[in-house]
């Protein structure tokens, strides 16, 4: 597998993203739909292409914990202790977001937020500075496809760019973790 990405692809990736587009990326797990999570009207064109009603929450990626107060009044410290200790890919629903599209949030407030450690990932957030939009490549309730190659047509056509870096990558990776916080400081394992 090729792990070093073309920069001309990354900066196109990033440009289509401040300009309000949608992308279609690898992730740290799957192939994923992405776009500027702060930009509701992009935000409404992943859910428009998915066919999904937007009262289903999805989730975003950051390049670094030290992010993680910008989205929200305050962090937990189990959080931290959660993301130091992850050995795989981990989503943390954190209570009570802020600075993000409305549209991503579920009905209590919470947000799903996880930490990209995928090469590709986690520069285009770095680059862009905000958070990305992340969620599978497929129509809601059709299969996830679990490479580039198993991505339907309809999805392809209808984002605004797609990433060359991984298109031939056909390793399966695991899906995320998910984990709860909730206020009162429970911890919900949402998927193992």
């Amino acid at each position: 597998m090729n792990t070093v990405y073309d920069k001309d692809d990354l900066q196109t990736a990033v440009r289509t993203l401040r300009e309000g587009g949608v992308i279609l990326y690898p992730t740290d797990t799957v192939w994923g739909i992405g776009c500027d999570a702060t930009n509701s009207a992009a935000v409404q064109k992943v859910y428009k292409l998915k066919q999904r009603s937007d009262s289903k929450a999805v989730l975003v990626l950051i390049d670094h914990e030290a992010k993680l107060p910008g989205l929200m009044r305050e962090v937990p410290e189990l959080a931290y202790n959660m993301i130091d200790l992850a050995v795989r890919p981990l989503t943390i629903i954190y209570p009570a977001a802020r600075n993000i599209a409305p549209e991503l949030l579920a009905e209590d407030g919470s947000l799903g937020i996880r930490i990209s450690k995928e090469n590709f990932s986690h520069e285009l957030c770095r680059m862009l500075g905000r958070p990305v939009v992340s969620t599978s490549a497929n129509i809601s309730g059709e299969p996830s496809p679990a490479c580039f190659a198993e991505i339907s047509q309809k999805i392809k056509e209808g984002v605004d760019y797609i990433v060359r870096y991984r298109q031939d990558d056909r390793s399966k990776a695991l899906p995320s973790q998910i984990i709860k916080l909730e206020v009162d400081g429970q911890v919900k394992v949402i998927r193992e």
